[in-house]
């Protein structure tokens, strides 16, 4: 089981954290950066649980700063290569940041990704069809849309261009979300629990993919280890070539 996106550096316990997730049976993380700051941090963590935790550095639009743009992109460019992906990147017109100056910023990681040959993990809260348009055009051949709840004939044209979509533990309850995990094919998701995000009265950590993969298995009336075992050949399949691997024994 990979739970393919943490915000690990916002956990205090962190040792603790990572010790009962691979008690649960998580076999591998990947940690996501938000600003220069987080992704510091990320880079930090993923080094100190090297085979475990698997870093990806990104812009989150909620964190643009004018002031720290040429600084963060430059810090991804440099650092990019040891990652298994860029992200958290993308839009979200419901944050206080103007929608030119996030569209500005996401041309410039498209850019990125794309010298780099890294897949992309989106963010596209309120701007799931601006976000596929500048992917589409930017010729990115690999991405996640990360917990996807946007409209279903939409999510057949992300399909349909090879990419990913993400479930998380919100399954319990947001019928969009449930919608897009009942249409999508098991091939083209990944399990997540965004952590530290707050689902009611849980607040996530990487041992809860396990109730990500419950609901997703409730919904595809399929067995919990098929689930599981598609689910991580999926995320290996799209962040493998960039450095996601597992032990053999976990395999």
């Amino acid at each position: 089981m990979i739970d393919c996106h943490a915000h690990l550096d916002e956990l205090r316990d962190l040792e603790r954290e990572i010790d009962e997730a691979q008690k649960a049976g998580v076999e591998a993380i990947i940690a996501v950066g938000m600003d220069l700051q987080s992704n510091r941090r990320t880079l930090e963590i993923a080094s100190r649980w090297e085979g475990m935790v698997f870093p990806a550095i990104g812009y989150h639009p909620w964190e643009i700063r004018l002031e720290e743009i040429s600084e963060t992109l430059s810090f991804i460019d440099e650092h990019l290569p040891r990652c298994v992906a860029l992200g958290e990147v993308g839009l979200d017109y419901k944050a206080r940041v103007k929608k030119d100056l996030q569209k500005e910023v996401f041309s410039q990681i498209l850019a990125l990704a794309k010298r780099h040959r890294k897949p992309l993990i989106l963010h596209c809260r309120y701007s799931h069809q601006r976000v596929f348009s500048m992917v589409k055009e930017a010729g990115i051949e690999k991405a996640v849309f990360h917990w996807y709840t946007g409209p279903l004939d939409l999510l057949g044209e992300i399909l349909a261009a090879g990419y990913y979509v993400s479930v998380t533990p919100a399954l319990s309850y947001s019928p969009p979300h449930r919608a897009a995990a009942a249409e999508a094919p098991l091939e083209r998701i990944l399990l997540e629990t965004d952590t530290p995000v707050r689902y009611g009265n849980l607040e996530a950590r990487p041992k809860h993919v396990f109730l990500t993969l419950q609901k997703l298995a409730e919904i595809k009336g399929l067995p919990e280890e098929r689930v599981a075992k598609i689910c991580t050949e999926n995320a290996l399949r799209l962040f493998g070539p960039s450095g996601l691997t597992l032990s053999p024994e976990l395999k």
